[in-house]
């Protein structure tokens, strides 16, 4: 497997939602039905959805592909955090902050370090557009997750409301400095 990172492209809208409707529900506690996990995806992860975030100036949306496919995604939100519970939890942390929205690697390259590739992507983004911490909601379920973020760096700030259908979940937030560019 040879896998780089880059900046994701419009034409990339269709295969990173076909991504992500595929990884979505495996990140989902057992209490998210397929309905919900599916309307969740719709809403959120669709075709759409991609075109506008790869549009979007305050986004960024890394690839990570493996031949030409793209076996994984990560999307970056630079800018404030618009909850104000997750502003709460992070007014402690040095700012600016960025989000690291998502960040999903297809079932068959789990293990791969594909995760790890898009990571460093990401905070090499992140810092090199001058934010100092990189933040994170993470379902207080999803144990394989919360080991990967902390194995990269990331510590426990608070929590926060996450909604999926009919579920409230309880996420923790996770943050981490980001490296400071060299001058």
């Amino acid at each position: 497997m040879t896998v780089s990172v880059s900046r994701a492209e419009p034409a990339d809208a269709a295969e990173l939602s076909a991504l992500a409707a595929l990884t979505f529900p495996l990140a989902c506690p057992p209490a998210v039905t397929a309905q919900d996990s599916a309307a969740f995806v719709a809403a959120h992860l669709s075709e759409a959805s991609f075109q506008r975030y790869l549009a979007e100036r305050s986004m960024r949306v890394l690839a990570a592909r493996d031949r030409g496919h793209i076996i994984g995604y990560a999307l970056l939100v630079l800018a404030p955090p618009a909850d104000p519970e997750v502003a709460a939890a992070l007014q402690k942390v040095p700012g600016p902050v960025a989000e690291l929205s998502k960040c999903y690697v297809h079932p068959s390259a789990h293990g791969s370090g594909t995760a790890a590739l898009l990571m460093d992507a990401a905070v090499s983004v992140a810092a090199g557009e001058g934010y100092r911490t990189l933040w994170l909601g993470v379902n207080d379920l999803n144990e394989r997750a919360q080991a990967f973020y902390r194995k990269s760096g990331f510590v426990e700030s608070g929590r926060r409301s996450f909604v999926v259908g009919q579920h409230v979940f309880r996420d923790f937030i996770l943050s981490r400095p980001l490296p400071r560019p060299a001058e």
